[in-house]
């Protein structure tokens, strides 16, 4: 390797580096700005269980130091979540020399949205699933069984529904990407909307609690984000089509 080509390589690694480092710093500022009020988001994340376990029933911790991590750990995930906007932009403005004009085009709606879906996902699996799924759960458990759920497993449990939630809700921004690559089209995935649907129920089943409500949950809202996706997609060209049309850029 030459002198020339090893110095952009350097230049992009250093650039990598201080993106990095901010993200870094980002996120750690904002844990800093929340750690206070660790105890006062757990307890937010744990309303939802709280409120339909039966009366006289609580959450437990089974380990000595449980009481004190778990809100810390839930402090870290809670600051990443904010930072998520801030994030994305570090890494497209990593990528964004390398993109022609118009495909920046693509990426400023696509980022957007994919940050509002992905919240969206997450308020809706706190809003609507939550209370449901955890008021079949506790009321299912056969009589003469305490409810007693431990603190840590609780938030391992919440934190899995909320990042499978907040995934699936990017269906829309998957639909568009593949059919903008031109790895399919919007009239094959069309074709195949049944074996889509079917999907939808066998990723609700894998992602979620076993119990039909929550899957159930999971997999309507991916079907009808999938039509929001196709719906939008229309509105893309394949991205050899717009490089013919750009050859100039």
């Amino acid at each position: 390797m030459t002198v020339e080509e090893t110095q952009p390589l350097i230049t992009h690694l250093l650039e990598l580096r201080n993106r990095l480092l901010r993200c870094v710093i980002v996120v750690a500022v904002v844990f800093l700005a929340l750690v206070y009020f660790a105890n006062d988001i757990y307890n937010f994340v744990a309303a939802p269980l709280l409120e339909v376990m039966p009366s006289g029933a609580s959450m437990i911790a089974t380990n000595i130091a449980t009481p004190f991590f778990t809100p810390i750990k839930l402090t870290g995930v809670v600051a990443i979540f904010l930072s998520v906007p801030f994030l994305l932009y570090q890494i497209w403005a990593f990528i964004a020399p390398a993109l022609y004009q118009h495909e920046k085009r693509l990426v400023y709606p696509l980022m957007f949205s994919s940050t509002v879906l992905f919240y969206l996902g997450v308020a809706f699996a706190y809003y609507v699933v939550f209370p449901l799924v955890f008021g079949f759960l506790t009321h299912s458990a056969p009589e003469g069984v305490a409810i007693a759920t431990d603190i840590s497993s609780y938030l391992d449990f919440v934190l899995t529904l909320f990042l499978a939630f907040g995934v699936c809700f990017e269906v829309p921004v998957a639909i568009i990407l593949l059919c903008w690559t031109g790895v399919t089209s919007v009239e094959d995935l069309k074709k195949k909307r049944p074996y889509i649907i079917v999907a939808a129920f066998v990723i609700g089943m894998l992602l979620t609690p076993p119990d039909v409500f929550s899957q159930t949950l999971l997999a309507i809202p991916m079907c009808l984000l999938f039509e929001v996706g196709l719906l939008f997609a229309r509105f893309y060209r394949p991205k050899e089509d717009e490089d013919e049309a750009n050859p100039q850029e």
